[in-house]
């Protein structure tokens, strides 16, 4: 297995159940997490606070992952800038098991399908910069001013114009 920022050595805790130790991993994303509106880009400080534990089954990571995502807001496209800071916990088996999603190798545990994983689920699918962005105008594609009156004036669709002076009779 090819040395990765993720990749943590677990040599000193291998077959030792009861063994724990916790490291700090800092280090640039070396690539982009995510991949819809907003995402935490290449080069972004990544934060993991972890925590291995030796069981008789393997290696249980337990860990913490910071960083910020950067993208634009959904209604109005201003740039959005969001802390990400989201848990994971899995058992890294000894021998490679259909029971187990993830195995030691070569006395390492790869932690990056992990943090992918829990970095991107915790993204918003629609992030906006505030609750309360009015967006864009529908018919100028202008930014709304702030605290504009949302409703507009209505506009008369010229196929329907017609129904315009129709007016129902009022049952008697």
């Amino acid at each position: 297995m090819p040395p990765t920022p993720f990749t943590v050595s677990v040599h000193d805790l291998v077959h030792r159940p009861g063994e724990m130790r916790e490291r700090v991993l800092e280090f640039p994303a070396p690539e982009q997490l995510g991949d819809g509106v907003i995402a935490v880009p290449q080069g972004a400080p990544v934060r993991i606070d972890v925590r291995l534990e030796g069981l008789h089954e393997g290696i249980l990571v337990t860990g913490e992952v910071e960083a910020t995502a950067e993208g634009e807001c959904v209604r109005c496209l201003d740039p959005v800038s969001e802390r990400v800071q989201v848990d994971f916990q899995e058992l890294f088996a000894y021998s490679p098991d259909e029971a187990f999603d993830f195995a030691v190798q070569d006395d390492h545990v790869d932690l990056e399908p992990l943090v992918r994983d829990a970095v991107v689920l915790s993204l918003p699918f629609q992030p906006v910069c505030r609750p309360d962005c009015p967006g864009l105008d529908p018919v100028t594609g202008e930014k709304r001013a702030e605290g504009a009156e949302q409703s507009e004036a209505e506009r008369i669709d010229p196929r329907w114009a017609a129904l315009e002076s129709f007016r129902p009779e009022e049952p008697s």
